[in-house]
């Protein structure tokens, strides 16, 4: 089902619009509401509706700038204008916009339904796009693409130099020539691992870019696509980055099966350091090869915290790259690996297996130093020879001793990575409990009071609390309303102002959405 986001300053236009529509049988998901286009964007831009429904006069941020300001955040959403105005101006600065249809008040909900269907049957064709696979593969391996992959390949890795990579991306018309440049680099992990699905996933990649004129995208290995974004400003380029991070994950999740992780390398000022960007993005990609059940933005800028950088992890141990990101399922796995190499070596046991053991150690001594802490903090005891000679006594011993330590490093890291982040979280959720009814609260003042852009923390905060903020803003809400409703005689009226929600109709409709059951069947039942 395609999501629905309403966006108008009459309450009784929303009401309308939310009660009159069968969503689930129309084949919509309706995804929320606002009364201004400012509380809006910041919604939307956690929602990510597929269908933005917006009045065109409202207070504070009118509905043509918010389609501006949404077009350039999600460009696959498809708007509809509402207007009380017949004017030709309007119609056109909507068009120059990109909105998908324009609806003259007053409208019937059949007619908004008939728009929603257009609207769908534009959605429907770009995903018939992506499914016509001769066509993709054709364009994939055309003779032109080829050599504009080769010639970026040579960009990004360093072969060619800036005045040369000047010149030729010149005579193969791709402009390359800004201010600042951001490598993106988006590595793919096929539904089931089939390499048969990369086609399409490529072809959805190549129509980022084609939508968005400050990136160039090319394919670097099968499964890893390299963009490079331009930016007029540097504060700009976190911004564009991310908007382009999700865009990608949009059309990965929505479309496919498939997984992505997207690693943002550091800004630079010049095409000669392209390569640098790359370098970068791809270290901590790297990191994450290992992660392929959902996808993941990362930031260098978020991996250099506690003083690790990537000059720090050019000598990674390969398995101190697998634990740093292992989750407690590939503990088996790893301790098997160790047991094959002891028993293709078949020679005296207790050597082997000391010597892996021994490798084991130092690895957990590096991943250590690089979160700032030490092998001391994790297992001291695993330090001692005595330890070692124990461990190593037989097999089944072998085994339950490295499970052990295994399962403890990634305790411990998990408390260092979570405490990288965990000042952000604890502050956000302390700023969103002590303002959660003031209706005026959305991600972005959320984001000023953590002093992180929106779309950085949008992404970190979904990453860590494993739902995005509009929800968990919305569970806060909830949870509150139905502690009055359990303690208090206030009407649900004043219960929805109590909690931030300036519409007591939508309050009623987001509280049965959450809690499955009415407010009047809620207190009833708690009576």
């Amino acid at each position: 089902m395609y999501s629905v986001f309403i966006v108008d300053d009459e309450v009784i236009v929303r009401d309308g619009i939310r009660n009159k529509i069968d969503w689930e049988k129309s084949g919509f998901t309706f995804a929320g509401e606002a009364g201004d286009g400012e509380i809006a964007l910041s919604m939307i831009q956690d929602i990510k509706p597929d269908i933005l429904i917006t009045d065109i006069k409202m207070p504070f941020m009118d509905g043509l700038e918010l389609s501006r300001m949404v077009k350039k955040l999600l460009p696959w959403t498809k708007i509809i204008i509402l207007s009380g105005h017949d004017e030709f101006e309007y119609a056109k600065k909507a068009i120059s916009i990109g909105i998908a249809d324009y609806i003259l008040k007053p409208f019937t909900s059949e007619e908004l339904l008939v728009s929603m269907n257009r609207a769908v049957e534009d959605l429907d064709k770009q995903k018939q796009r992506f499914s016509d696979i001769k066509k993709m593969k054709e364009s994939l391996e055309s003779a032109s693409l080829l050599a504009k992959e080769k010639l970026l390949s040579d960009i990004v890795l360093g072969v060619i130099t800036g005045a040369d990579a000047v010149r030729l991306t010149a005579d193969m018309k791709v402009d390359l020539i800004s201010r600042f440049y951001t490598v993106c680099i988006s590595e793919i992990y096929p539904a089931g691992g089939k390499s048969s699905k990369l086609i399409e996933v490529k072809s959805r990649l190549l129509s980022i870019a084609d939508n968005n004129p400050k990136s160039t995208v090319f394919f670097i290995s099968p499964e890893r696509a390299v963009f490079i974004l331009k930016s007029v400003q540097l504060e700009q380029a976190e911004e564009d980055s991310y908007n382009l991070a999700n865009a990608v994950e949009h059309e990965i999740s929505a479309g496919t099966d498939s997984y992505v992780v997207t690693s943002i390398g550091m800004t630079v000022d010049r095409i000669a350091k392209i390569n640098d960007s790359y370098n970068s993005a791809v270290q901590y990609l790297n990191q994450n090869r290992l992660i392929p059940n959902k996808n993941m933005i990362i930031n260098t800028s978020d991996c250099s915290e506690n003083g690790v950088t990537p000059s720090d992890l050019k000598e990674t141990d390969p398995l101190v790259d697998r634990i740093r990101y292992a989750d407690e399922g590939e503990i088996e796995q790893i301790v098997n690996q160790y047991l094959e190499c002891i028993d293709e070596v078949r020679e005296d046991f207790a050597s082997t297996a000391s010597y892996l053991l021994v490798d084991i150690i130092m690895s957990i001594s590096k991943l250590a130093e690089d979160l700032g802490g030490d092998v001391k903090d994790i297992a001291p005891e695993i330090l001692s020879r005595a330890f070692v000679s124990g461990a190593v006594s037989s097999k089944e011993i072998f085994t339950r001793e490295v499970k052990r330590i295994l399962s403890a490093v990634l305790t411990w890291r998990n408390s260092r990575i979570q405490g990288k982040y965990g000042n952000v979280i604890l502050r956000a959720k302390k700023y969103i409990e002590k303002n959660f009814a003031n209706p005026d609260i959305c991600l972005m003042s959320t984001a000023k009071a953590v002093n992180m852009s929106p779309n950085h923390f949008s992404s970190v905060f979904s990453q860590e609390c494993g739902m995005t903020y509009i929800e968990y803003l919305t569970n806060v809400r909830i949870e509150r309303a139905k502690k009055l409703l359990k303690n208090t005689a206030m009407r649900s009226s004043e219960i929805a102002y109590e909690i931030g929600f300036s519409d007591p109709h939508y309050f009623s409709f987001i509280f049965k959405k959450v809690s499955g059951c009415s407010l009047q069947e809620f207190r009833a039942k708690e009576k």
